[in-house]
């Protein structure tokens, strides 16, 4: 049996200075699946993803829906959602934050 690996996420909005907080955040595998789905909190954290998932070795996308986000907040952005493919080749735990303004982004992987 393949080992599982954890992810979480977490946006920072640089434009402010502040977490992104209730920004939709879509998981899908490499065949386009929608996997699980997870909103950031308070603190700009997706943790807890729905439906919970079990991650094992393979190619996965994180969607972040942008653009709703900056339209809520009455602004406008360059980004109407920003997409980061990454691999999962091992059961540890990954995560990937997003750094976010209207007209830019960076991510990395954290821990």
């Amino acid at each position: 049996m393949a080992e599982t690996a954890t992810l979480s996420s977490h946006v920072l909005d640089l434009g402010r200075g502040r977490p992104a907080a209730g920004l939709t955040v879509s998981l899908f595998d490499a065949s386009g699946d929608a996997l699980a789905r997870g909103v950031t909190d308070d603190d700009g954290r997706v943790t807890n993803w729905t439906p919970a998932v079990a991650l094992t070795t393979g190619l996965y996308r994180l969607v972040f829906a942008t653009g709703d986000w900056f339209a809520a907040r009455g602004e406008d952005t360059l980004y109407p959602e920003v997409t980061i493919a990454f691999r999962i080749d091992s059961g540890e735990h990954y995560h990937i934050p997003l750094l976010l303004n209207a007209y830019g982004y960076s991510t990395y992987r954290g821990s």
